[in-house]
This record gives structure tokens, C-alpha cells and sequence, in this order.
């Protein structure tokens, strides 16, 4: 007489990831963000996982949460595996689709910088297709489904990145306005256009010319570069650009520096790349694109 005894179920895949986005980023919110599904759902994964393991892992404060040790001992472990999973899908998809990228940027980026080099990539790899993410935030690149990304960032670039380029600040502004604007502080009769990712640029850029303190920095905000640049453009309002994003229209005319002062920050726009796209066979036509002169 065969036995067929019940076997004793593991915790589920959902409760483990859970568990490890949340202890890795110290946030049931974060990590809610990260994998794209409420925090109610985290915390009700942690407590499966909790109840599961016959033990608490999280400390539930006022403040948030906090890892117990045995959670501080395990995570190491639990990255690492996912790591591992993340690189093993990227190989997957990669070389089922070799042809395939799939890029997120930053959505000024993406608009100003990026699309207009596509048919560059075109021309140099026919057989590839691309598709762009635009979001405020950069991806976890070992994790999401993206081959490269597109940010700027003040880290220390690792050996595998690719330094696109250095972020320098400056004012433009239509030709028009710039008749008027002989000194900076001329700017205190005209609209500031702010960009909402860059708050704080025009802020720093007057601080740096010596007016951090002498000048209002009030005026419209946008949640998009592009529409506070095209506002720029028609007349309506002095916008803080970044080089990268307007050299076209400084070279066409359709925007002026009224004013020479400039400011490199300390991020740079960095490209990075998963391992399993370094062996593609278009990776070295994409990068020859991303560093193209413009």
C-alpha cells in the first residue's frame, strides 16, 4: 500500500519578495512602489511570511518599521538570491529577443535628449526595436525589465556605467525677453519658470551668481521640462535649462542666454546597462548613440 503524505508548503514566492523589498528598502511604502502593488498588499505578504515562519520580522513602530536581527541576518541572503533571479530573467528575455531594448528615463530626457537620437539607432541597428519608460524615479536596473536606463545621479559611477554627460545649469529665455534682462537683477520684472523635478535650480544658480539672498524666486512651476521649456520658448518666462536639453535651441536660435554665468552640478546624466544587455549584440551601436556629439 503506497503512501501519499501531504508535503509541507513553502512560502509563497509573492511573501518572500515582499519581505525582501520591504527589509531592503526599510519602507512597506517603498517597497510597495517598487513592486507595483499596494502597501496593504506588503504588510498582508510580511504577515503570511510572519506566520508562516513562526516568527516576527519587521518591528512595527510609530516611526515605521524596523528589522528584527534575524531579518538583518537573512536579508544579505534573500538580495542576493533576487539579484540572482533578476539576472537570470534579463538572460532570458535578452537572448529570446536580442533585437529588443528597453529603456527608462528620466521624462525631459526621454522627450529632449533621447527620442531625437533614435533614428541614429535606426540607421546603425535596423533589426532593433525600442521602447522608453519616461518616470520621475531611476528603476531598480537588477530587478525591473529594462536593459538600460537614463539618469542623472551624483554617485560614483561604477567601472560598467556610461558617463553621457556633465549637468550644467544656466537661465534661456526667448530673444525678446533677453533685449530686457541687462543684469540679473532685472529678473525680479519677469516670470521665473520652474521645472517641479528641479525645484530648487533656480535657487541654486542665483545663489552661485551672488544673489542667493537679494532675489524672489517665486513664479510658475511645471511638472513636465518640456512644457516650462516650450513656455520659455514662446515668450513666456526665464526657464533654468540644463545644457543637454536646449542646445538645440540655443543653435537655432529659438532660445538665448541673456546672462553668461553658468553652474556645473555635481550629477552627471549616466548611462547604466545590465549585464545581460552588455552582450547584446546592438550594445556597442547603442552606446556609440548615447555618446554621439551633438
Amino acid at each position: 500500500m503506497s503512501l501519499s503524505p501531504q508535503r509541507p508548503k513553502g512560502p509563497h514566492l509573492n511573501s518572500l519578495r515582499a519581505f525582501e523589498a520591504a527589509a531592503r528598502l526599510k519602507s512597506f511604502a517603498a517597497a510597495a512602489d517598487e513592486l507595483s502593488v499596494t502597501a496593504g498588499a506588503v504588510t498582508q505578504h510580511v504577515k503570511t511570511l510572519e506566520a508562516w515562519a513562526g516568527t516576527r520580522l519587521f518591528e512595527r513602530t510609530a516611526r515605521g518599521v524596523k528589522l528584527t536581527p534575524l531579518a538583518e541576518e537573512l536579508l544579505p541572503q534573500f538580495a542576493y538570491a533576487f539579484d540572482q533571479l533578476g539576472a537570470a530573467v534579463h538572460n532570458l528575455r535578452n537572448k529570446a529577443q536580442p533585437e529588443r531594448i528597453r529603456i527608462a528615463a528620466l521624462p525631459a530626457i526621454a522627450q529632449l535628449w533621447l527620442a531625437p537620437r533614435l533614428g541614429q539607432l535606426r540607421h546603425l541597428a535596423p533589426e532593433a526595436t525600442v521602447s522608453i519608460v519616461a518616470q520621475e524615479l531611476a528603476p531598480n536596473l537588477a530587478r525591473e525589465p529594462f536593459d538600460l536606463t537614463l539618469f542623472y545621479s551624483e554617485e560614483t559611477p561604477s567601472a560598467h556605467d556610461l558617463v553621457v554627460s556633465d549637468d550644467v545649469i544656466f537661465p534661456v529665455c526667448s530673444p525678446a525677453i533677453a533685449e530686457r534682462l541687462n543684469d540679473i537683477t532685472d529678473l525680479r520684472a519677469e516670470t521665473l519658470l520652474h521645472d517641479g523635478c528641479w525645484r530648487h535650480d533656480w535657487e541654486t544658480w542665483l545663489k552661485s551668481q551672488g544673489h542667493g539672498k537679494t532675489m524672489p524666486i517665486s513664479g510658475t512651476v511645471h511638472s513636465l521640462f518640456s512644457v516650462a521649456l516650450e513656455e520659455a520658448r514662446h515668450g513666456g518666462g526665464v526657464l533654468i535649462a540644463h545644457e543637454l536639453l536646449v542646445r538645440d535651441y540655443l543653435n537655432n536660435g529659438a532660445l538665448v542666454r541673456p546672462f553668461a554665468g553658468s553652474l556645473s552640478l555635481p550629477s552627471k546624466l549616466l548611462a547604466k546597462f545590465t549585464p545581460a544587455f552588455r552582450q547584446s549584440p546592438v550594445f556597442e551601436k547603442m552606446k556609440s548613440v548615447l555618446l554621439e556629439e551633438d
